[in-house]
């Protein structure tokens, strides 16, 4: 199975992601921990990012596409894979779709974690992280709502929604129902 996870900050994703992954028998692939491990390893790539990331600058999409395809060609993701941080634009994610039809693939399904902006402010608040103030989470919340509609469009047709308010394990057995697991 292939998964896309999408939702806000707040929302569970990573928490979800990895026992989704676990309970599906396949790879949680993050963009994040992507970036990490080549950064670490020093690959060309990773020194690359790096220097953007430095910079306080976005890594550019045809450097982040090349460690997403690196990553998706190793062999744990033949199988299937849940990807998680990728894409997050329409450009991306048709990158994302011509490489998985290049290689006899597609995705089957993306899944949408989602909660109110007030259960996701009052979680993020109680992280108790320097920059999570009210003002900073508000502007991300409504970054995401406006760069992620037009990909929650795109995928409407592979787009399997769930609500991320309740117990992990409540919103865990919401996930498997979801994609008939």
């Amino acid at each position: 199975m292939r998964v896309l996870i999408v939702g806000p900050q707040g929302a569970g994703k990573g928490t979800q992601a990895a026992l989704l992954a676990d309970n599906l028998k396949i790879p949680h692939i993050s963009t994040g921990d992507i970036f990490r491990a080549n950064v670490t390893a020093g690959t060309e790539l990773g020194v690359l990012a790096k220097k953007y990331m430095d910079s306080g600058e976005l890594v550019p999409d045809e450097v982040t596409s090349a460690m997403v395809a690196a990553r998706l060609a190793e062999a744990d993701a033949g199988p299937g894979f849940l990807l998680d941080g990728f894409p997050r634009t329409v450009p991306q994610a048709e990158w994302l779709t011509d490489l998985l039809r290049s290689r006899g693939q597609q995705l089957d399904a993306v899944l949408l974690l989602d909660a109110p902006d007030d259960v996701l402010l009052e979680r993020m608040l109680a992280r108790g992280r320097a920059d999570d103030t009210v003002e900073a989470i508000s502007r991300r919340l409504a970054l995401y709502h406006s760069e992620t509609t037009p990909l929650l469009e795109h995928y409407a047709d592979k787009l399997v929604a769930i609500n991320g308010v309740g117990a992990v394990d409540e919103v865990q057995q919401r996930a498997l129902t979801a994609l008939d697991r």
